[in-house]
C-alpha cells in the first residue's frame, strides 16, 4: 500500500485550505453583484410557508417571539403553536440545518392531538432573525442554547418535552445539559454531532482521491453556498439535487415538487447566519468539533432520553449506544425506524409520530420530575400554560414583545 497524501495538513499542497479559502473569498467578492442576485423574498417565504402549512388541520398560530439581544441587537424567533391550552406536557420541536417549521407539517396534527406543540425556526434559520454568530464553536453552541432559553422564558413554558432533529438534536442536548430542570424528556431524532470523527475517516468510508480533494477544496465554504451562488437558478438547483425531499411531501402538499424547493430556497438564499454558525461547529460535515460523546455522561441521570434514527441514514447511528454506555443507570429508549433515512419524520411519519407520542406520554406519567435533585437549581413547580387574551388578533408577522406577551393573541391561520 502506498502512503496517503494528507491534503488537509500538507503545507505545500496545491489544495491548502488557507489558499483555497482565499481564492474563493476573492472570487466571491469579485462576483458579488451577480452572486447576490437571488430571488429571495420575505413575502414569498411567508406565503410559501403558509401554503405548506395549509395541509395542517389543527388550528395553529404563527408569531414572532422577541428574545432580546442574545446574539444580535434585537433577535426574534419565528414560532408556530398548536393546541396550546391543553394541560398535557408541551412538546417543543427544533429542526435541522437549513430547514424550517413548515417541514414538520406531516407530524403536527398527530403530535398536537393531545398536547401543546411549539415548533420554532432556530435563530439564524427560516424566518427567525439572522444575527452574526461567534466564530468560536463553544460560543456558538452557548448562543443557540441561550436563544432557546430566552424563547422559553418569553413564551412562559415552565417545562416541556424537547425534540431535536439533526443539528436540532445537538442543540437540544446542549440545552438539556445546561437547563435539565426544564426538560421532562429529551427526544433525539437522528441527531448530528455525537461521535468523535474517526482518525481514518477516508479509509473507513473508502472515499476516492478526487472526493477527498473536492471535500478539502469546499471545506472553507458554508454547506449550502451553491444555492446562493446559483442566483436565480438556486431553486432549480434545490429541486434537482434533492428531488427526494419534495417527493416525501406529495401526500400532504399540493404541487409539492414546486412548493417544497421554493420553501427550501427561500429559507437558504438569505444571509447564511445559522448556516455559518453550523459551519463553525463542524469538524468535517458529519462531525462536531466538540462532540456530545465527551459530555453525555453529564446529562442529568434522571432525565429520560429517547433516540430515534433511520436504518438508512448517513448520520452515525451510535448515539443510542453512546448514551447507554455513558449513562448506565439512566433511562434511554432507542428505536430504529426501518427504511427511513436521515429525515425520519418525513420518511416514516406514522412510526415517527407513534414513538414521539409514546415518549410524551411517559413524560406526562413521570411523577418523579418535580422531585429530581438539581444541583444549584430549583426544581420547577407545575404551572398551566400562559393564558392569552381572546380579544386581540395579530397579523402573522406580529411579535410577542419581550416581557409583555401575556396579553398577546397570535393569528390563527
Amino acid at each position: 500500500m502506498g502512503s496517503e497524501l494528507n491534503i488537509a495538513t500538507t503545507n505545500s499542497s496545491f489544495l491548502s485550505r488557507a489558499w483555497i479559502g482565499n481564492i474563493f473569498s476573492m472570487l466571491w467578492n469579485w462576483t458579488g453583484g451577480w452572486l447576490s442576485w437571488t430571488q429571495q423574498s420575505d413575502t414569498m417565504l411567508r406565503n410559501v410557508e403558509k401554503t405548506i402549512l395549509s395541509c395542517v388541520k389543527t388550528v395553529y398560530k404563527r408569531f414572532y417571539v422577541d428574545i432580546g439581544s442574545v446574539v444580535g441587537q434585537c433577535d426574534k424567533i419565528w414560532t408556530i403553536s398548536l393546541n396550546d391550552e391543553a394541560p398535557q406536557t408541551p412538546l417543543v420541536m427544533l429542526h435541522g440545518m437549513g430547514a424550517g417549521v413548515a417541514l414538520w407539517c406531516p407530524n403536527l396534527d398527530a403530535l398536537a392531538a393531545t398536547r401543546p406543540v411549539y415548533a420554532i425556526d432556530l435563530l439564524g434559520f427560516g424566518r427567525s432573525s439572522r444575527p452574526k454568530f461567534s466564530s468560536d464553536a463553544e460560543k456558538v453552541e452557548a448562543q443557540w442554547v441561550e436563544s432557546v432559553e430566552e424563547w422559553r422564558r418569553e413564551v412562559k413554558l415552565n417545562h416541556f418535552v424537547l425534540l431535536g432533529h439533526s443539528l436540532g438534536g445537538f442543540i437540544a442536548t446542549a440545552y438539556a445539559l445546561k437547563y435539565p430542570e426544564r426538560v421532562r424528556h429529551l427526544i433525539l431524532a437522528d441527531p448530528w454531532g455525537f461521535p468523535e470523527k474517526p482518525a481514518n475517516v477516508y479509509e473507513k468510508y473508502q472515499l476516492p482521491f478526487w472526493v477527498r480533494a473536492v471535500a478539502t477544496a469546499l471545506q472553507p465554504l458554508n454547506p449550502l453556498w451553491a444555492v446562493r451562488a446559483a442566483g436565480p437558478a438556486g431553486k432549480w438547483l434545490v429541486s434537482k439535487t434533492r428531488p427526494d425531499i419534495s417527493r416525501k411531501f406529495m401526500n400532504y402538499v399540493p404541487d409539492a415538487q414546486t412548493v417544497i424547493p421554493e420553501y427550501l430556497y427561500q429559507c437558504n438564499s438569505q444571509t447564511p447566519s445559522g448556516e455559518s454558525a453550523f459551519h463553525t461547529l463542524m469538524h468535517g460535515f458529519g462531525w462536531a468539533k466538540n462532540p456530545m460523546v465527551r459530555r453525555v455522561d453529564k446529562i442529568h441521570p434522571d432525565l429520560p432520553v429517547t433516540v430515534l434514527y433511520g436504518s438508512r441514514s448517513w448520520v452515525d447511528n451510535s448515539t443510542g449506544q453512546l448514551l447507554t454506555e455513558h449513562r448506565p443507570n439512566s433511562t434511554t429508549y432507542v428505536q430504529v425506524i426501518n427504511g427511513a433515512g436521515h429525515h425520519i419524520y418525513l420518511d416514516k411519519p406514522d412510526l415517527f409520530n407513534k414513538y414521539v407520542i409514546e415518549a410524551c406520554a411517559r413524560a406526562d406519567e413521570d411523577t418523579s420530575f418535580t422531585t429530581r435533585n438539581y444541583e444549584n437549581t430549583e426544581a420547577p413547580k407545575d404551572t398551566n400554560p400562559p393564558q392569552k387574551s381572546d380579544g386581540d388578533t395579530l397579523t402573522s408577522d406580529n411579535t410577542i414583545p419581550k416581557q409583555t406577551q401575556n396579553s398577546t393573541q397570535a393569528q390563527t391561520s
